[in-house]
């Protein structure tokens, strides 16, 4: 019988456990059952937040820099680097994590320090740059991103318009000529599980400004505002498929940048060095805190299942819930979840005690999968 070797290969149970506290208590669980079982850990991320934490697990050298938080106060910030690829997630500096509790900004908050995160990047001798975005605080369009790499956003008086994306309304003239020339020799990598235009029905301020405090009116406005942002940096583009991703700033990215839009969890999975980790497994295990119908769309767990199905490799799965029925399991790939829910059905201690629920679901994968 072939030597059973286990890939660990989970995003975060967020709210719970990080990617790697996952890694080390599934490892845990497995071993109590098989005492000194291979078992090879990557945390996974899917290009939000996490994917810093994701790419220092896999080896990249954990950097940090002071930049400007989404209100304007000043936070830090933290970016991955690995030789001459850095990876950036755009939520370290304008993530809905910089917000006290309650506070939002709908119309106001800034990328700026993303655009600040990005140009660390640069300074530390980047030429590849996988920008990961996602849970940010902010809905303009990359706008404040854009200004601290060298652009200038100005009204119809020449002045600065000033920062979110309400002010955008009285955008008159969009300059891209100072933007940073190292730009043009980097291959800027979009990150996001998320392919949603800039406006309309389906775009950033319709389908996300609601969990950034936007009320309707401010969501009319944003998209307004953004609309006519777009008409000037350039018609036709604000339909590109992740325009839309964290209040826009793929919109920004996309088309003043020239990056390259790619499904997060891919480019995570190749960043990442998840190919040679996968042909040295015999079982893979993925996860994430719920596994639902948004985790189908492009989340961790369904590119890692999809990858190792493609491999013939057997993939299960452990989360804190599961609302997926056996059938679309078995399409993404998974030949079974383990749910901490399952163990411990009060959410609020399944959470509190997602480590030691979570060592319990790796002890019955070992016993069902692992024994024989």
């Amino acid at each position: 019988m072939e030597t059973a070797r286990v890939l660990v290969a989970a995003d975060k149970f967020k709210g719970s456990l990080t990617a790697v506290q996952v890694a080390e208590r599934v490892t845990a669980g497995l071993r109590r059952v098989v005492p000194g079982l291979a078992v090879e850990t990557l945390p996974v991320a899917d290009g939000g937040d996490g994917t810093v934490a994701a790419a220092v697990a896999a080896g990249f050298e954990r950097r940090e820099a002071r930049v400007t938080g989404p209100l304007g106060d000043p936070v830090t910030a933290a970016y991955a680097l690995r030789d001459s690829t850095a990876v950036v997630e755009m939520a370290e500096a304008s993530g809905l994590q910089h917000l006290p509790d309650g506070v939002f900004a709908p119309l106001t908050a800034t990328t700026y320090g993303s655009g600040e995160l990005l140009r660390a990047a640069l300074e530390a001798g980047a030429t590849t740059i996988v920008f990961g975005v996602g849970g940010s605080a902010t809905t303009d369009g990359g706008a404040g991103m854009l200004a601290a790499l060298g652009a200038r956003f100005l009204d119809a008086d020449g002045k600065p318009v000033g920062p979110g994306g309400g002010p955008l309304a009285e955008l008159a003239e969009a300059d891209l000529s100072g933007l940073d020339p190292r730009l043009a020799d980097v291959d800027l990598v979009l990150a996001s599980d998320v392919d949603n235009p800039l406006t309309g029905p389906k775009g950033a301020p319709e389908v996300y400004g609601r969990q950034k405090g936007a009320s309707e009116e401010d969501i009319a406005v944003l998209d307004a505002a953004l609309t006519h942002y777009a008409s000037i940096l350039g018609p036709d583009t604000a339909a590109l498929p992740g325009a839309g991703a964290a209040g826009g700033i793929g919109y920004g990215a996309l088309v003043a940048l020239g990056a390259r839009f790619r499904p997060g969890i891919e480019v995570m999975l190749d960043v990442l060095g998840f190919a040679p980790a996968l042909a040295r497994a015999t079982l893979v295990i993925t996860g994430e805190g719920s596994l639902d119908e948004q985790t189908l769309h492009g989340k961790a767990p369904a590119g890692v299942a999809a990858a190792a199905r493609a491999a013939g490799i057997e993939v299960v799965a452990v989360c804190g819930r599961l609302a997926l029925p056996p059938e679309a399991l078995e399409k993404a790939g998974i030949r079974r979840a383990y749910a901490l829910a399952e163990l411990e059905p009060d959410p609020a201690v399944s959470m509190a005690q997602a480590g030691p629920l979570l060592e319990r679901a790796a002890e019955a994968i070992a016993r069902d999968f692992l024994q024989s």
